[in-house]
C-alpha cells in the first residue's frame, strides 16, 4: 500500500505526462484530465483490484470504464505507469497509427482499454452491462466508471441510471466529475442540471458527495467508503467536485482549457508547477 505522499508524487508526474502529451501534438484535452488526476491515481494505485496482464474478459478483477473519453491523457498516463504498456509509448499520443488515439478505442488493442469512448453518454450503459455480466458469472468483483457532469445532459444516461436501480445493479460505483465546465462554457450556462444528488437518489441510487476531488485523502476515503456500500441492493454514485485544470494555476476554473494545448512558454510554466517525481518518458 502506498502512503499519501507517494500517491501525490505519482499524481504530480501524471500531470506532467498530461501536459507533455497534449503539447507535443498541439491537440487534446488537458483541463478535465488534470482535474481527475487524483481520482485515477487513487483508483489504480490503491482501490481497484486489477491486473496489468490485460485480457478483455477481465475475469476475477475489478473493471473500469471511462465514459468521458476525451480525458484520455490522464487515463493513458496512469495505465502506463501502473504497468499496462511502456511509459515511453506516451510519446505517440494522437499520432497517426498510434495505439493512443485522442479518444480511447479498442481497435488498436491498447492494454487497459475495454470500450471505445468519445461519444458522450454511453459509458453508463456499458458499465451496467459489465456489472450484470459479473453477476451472471458469479464474479464478486466491482465495476467502476467515470462520467463528466456536462455529459449527464445526454438523455441515455438517465435511462441507464433508472435501469441500474430498478435491476439492483449493486456492484457498480459510478463517479461523476463535477468540475462545472464543458466545451462551450460552464454547465450552468449551457444547461443547468439542478441538484444531481437529489436526482440520483430519486432514481434509486446510493449517493456520496466528495467535496474536494483534488484532495488525495478525500478521494481515497470516498472510493473506499463507496466499496463498503456495494452489494446492498443499490448502485453507488460518487459526486466528485473537482477543478478543471487543477495543478496549473492559469488553467484552473475556466472552460478555456477543455480542449486546448499549451504553447512552449505555457508548458514551461505548467511543468514548473509540477516538478518531475518519477521520471519523464
Amino acid at each position: 500500500m502506498s502512503d499519501i505522499q507517494e500517491l501525490k508524487d505519482f499524481a504530480t508526474q501524471v500531470r506532467r505526462d498530461i501536459l507533455r502529451q497534449v503539447h507535443k501534438v498541439n491537440s487534446g484535452h488537458p483541463g478535465g484530465s488534470l482535474g481527475c488526476t487524483e481520482f485515477f491515481t487513487a483508483l489504480y494505485k490503491e482501490v481497484m483490484e486489477h491486473n496489468p496482464n490485460f485480457d478483455m474478459d477481465g475475469k476475477d478483477e475489478d473493471l473500469f470504464f471511462l465514459s468521458n473519453g476525451h480525458i484520455s491523457p490522464v487515463f493513458y498516463s496512469v495505465l502506463a505507469r501502473t504497468g499496462y504498456f511502456p511509459v515511453e509509448e506516451l510519446n505517440t499520443f494522437r499520432l497517426i497509427d498510434s495505439r493512443l488515439q485522442g479518444h480511447p478505442t479498442t481497435h488498436e488493442g491498447l492494454p487497459g482499454i475495454r470500450v471505445a469512448s468519445g461519444s458522450l453518454g454511453q459509458g453508463m450503459s456499458v458499465a451496467i452491462g459489465a456489472a450484470e455480466a459479473k453477476k451472471l458469472n458469479k464474479d464478486n468483483h466491482l465495476i467502476f466508471s467515470l462520467h463528466g457532469d456536462g455529459e449527464l445532459q445526454e438523455g441515455q444516461n438517465w435511462e441507464a441510471i433508472m435501469y441500474a436501480a430498478g435491476n439492483k445493479v449493486d456492484n457498480l460505483i459510478a463517479t461523476v466529475d463535477l468540475n462545472g465546465q464543458q466545451i462551450d462554457g460552464s454547465t450552468d450556462t449551457v444547461l443547468p442540471m439542478g441538484n444531481l444528488k437529489k436526482k440520483f437518489e430519486a432514481f434509486g441510487w446510493d449517493v456520496l458527495e466528495l467535496e474536494d476531488g483534488n484532495d488525495m485523502e478525500q478521494v481515497l476515503n470516498s472510493l473506499k467508503e463507496a466499496k463498503t456500500r456495494t452489494g446492498k441492493g443499490k448502485p453507488v454514485c460518487i459526486l466528485m467536485t473537482t477543478v478543471m485544470g487543477h495543478g496549473v494555476d492559469f488553467m484552473m476554473h475556466t472552460h478555456a482549457w477543455h480542449g486546448k494545448a499549451p504553447n512552449d512558454e505555457q508548458l514551461e510554466k505548467a511543468l514548473a508547477q509540477n516538478p518531475e517525481t518519477l521520471g519523464d518518458y
